[in-house]
């Protein structure tokens, strides 16, 4: 019988230096994933489809920029397929999330260029600034809500892939769906920590519904109903509460939100993987007299 031939030092070194490279490249890209979704096991948003659909997740921090993008938009009174629009626009350039880096110099949840216009570097970082302006473009974009959605997009964008958007249409319309109140309860988060420990107020919650909502959202003059750390927000029809309800679960973690009640559900931060609980808590819904108020409960 023959002698097998040897494998040289220097092929063996190859391998191993191969194979250790493949290692690195697996821990790199597994480590990339779990900076964009959070990892395994983290607090997680879900969105449940209307009919037949799929669930749509995304991070505590997306759903956070998200419903700041929807309650731009019901500030100004748009449609909701004007929320629809801008959400694709902002999975498709960020992610959803509002970064300080792009193409050039775009930066911010849409990617918008201080170099084009659309305002300061400082200014494109604040969600409310960014979402505001690109609605002011869209609203100039005739029969915008007719228009297929990539087409609108590209039109306020002037985008290099301008076909890029319709690939994020459906998961926006659940999103803005459940952001906008037309779907109930259809989101639900697990949050499990606060984003910081500082503690929470309710004038840190009203500061920022008032500034994502617009003036109208409170009674003039509110003070806290109920003690510091409660805010009571009068709902103005149904849909309109449980948009008040979506957007206060979505920015939970910064505002250190415990608990929120609406239409005879709670959501409780502390035992956020039950979501939507019926008859968890009283609040205001009376039988045959409405929802009653959103009350939202911050955190010490």
């Amino acid at each position: 019988m023959s002698a097998q031939p040897s494998v040289s030092p220097r092929r063996k070194r190859l391998w191993r230096l191969t194979a250790a490279f493949a290692v690195l490249l697996g821990l790199a890209v597994y480590l990339v994933v779990q900076y964009v979704t959070g990892g395994p096991g983290a607090p997680r948003c879900t969105v449940q489809a209307e009919g037949e659909g799929q669930p749509y997740e995304l991070t505590p921090e997306q759903a956070a920029n998200a419903a700041t993008i929807a309650a731009v938009g019901s500030s100004r009174k748009l449609p909701e397929q004007a929320v629809t629009i801008a959400l694709a626009t902002a999975m498709q350039e960020s992610q959803l999330r509002n970064i300080d880096f792009g193409d050039r110099d775009s930066v911010g949840l849409f990617q918008q260029r201080p170099s084009q216009d659309w305002g300061t570097v400082r200014e494109i970082m604040d969600p409310v600034y960014s979402a505001g302006e690109f609605y002011t473009h869209l609203v100039k974009v005739h029969g915008y809500t007719e228009l297929p959605l990539t087409e609108a997009a590209q039109r306020v964008q002037r985008s290099a892939f301008p076909r890029a958007y319709a690939q994020h249409e459906g998961n926006a319309a659940q999103l803005a769906r459940a952001l906008t109140g037309r779907g109930g309860a259809a989101m639900t988060c697990t949050q499990s920590r606060p984003v910081d420990d500082s503690s929470g107020s309710g004038a840190q919650v009203r500061e920022k519904l008032v500034r994502e909502f617009g003036a109208g959202v409170l009674p003039h003059g509110q003070a806290a109903g109920g003690g510091a750390r409660t805010v009571r927000v009068p709902a103005e029809g149904t849909r309109h509460g449980w948009e008040v309800a979506m957007w206060a679960m979505a920015h939970s973690g910064e505002l250190h939100i415990e608990q929120i009640s609406y239409a005879g559900r709670t959501w409780r931060a502390a035992d956020s993987g039950e979501g939507w609980v019926r008859g968890k808590a009283a609040d205001d819904a009376v039988p045959g007299r409405g929802p009653g108020d959103v009350r939202i409960i911050a955190g010490q």
